[in-house]
């Protein structure tokens, strides 16, 4: 299984983000590109000279750019493979309500909560109890 380190991560969105014009690009690359593209509040992160290093908690008030690319691109893969089964049958929905962008922001929140009560239960991450949440935002008024 892929298991990429805190630097791992960075690196990889900063050298695509630095070589997008000038290389040939991933398949994996050309998505995380298309997301940076669409966050342009993230592009001063991802050319600072201490990207690696920064600290991004809840006590300094800003997102970290990194883990919100990060799960754009492990949403996109999810959707892609529908996986868990139902995904991208919800996020069709949720898309068809939203458009694409804010829909995978509101998926990134059932997201955020499977993976946060799975770590808290110490169980594994439920995808059920995922997709059921993706449901209820497409279906919400």
């Amino acid at each position: 299984m892929f298991n990429p380190s805190k630097d791992e991560v960075r690196r990889f969105f900063i050298d695509a983000w630095r070589r997008r014009a000038n290389s040939v690009l991933t398949p994996l690359e050309i998505l995380a590109v298309q997301w940076m593209e669409q966050h342009p509040e993230y592009h001063d992160d991802l050319t600072a000279p201490d990207a690696l290093e920064r600290e991004y908690g809840v006590e300094q008030g800003t997102s970290n750019p990194f883990l919100h690319l990060s799960m754009h691109l492990s949403i996109t893969e999810q959707v892609s493979i529908d996986q868990p089964p139902g995904i991208k049958q919800a996020c069709q929905l949720l898309a068809s309500r939203l458009g694409e962008h804010e829909a995978q922001h509101a998926i990134m929140e059932c997201l955020g909560a499977m993976l946060w009560t799975a770590q808290r239960n110490g169980l594994p991450p439920d995808g059920e109890a995922y997709v059921e949440c993706v449901r209820r935002r497409a279906t919400r008024d």
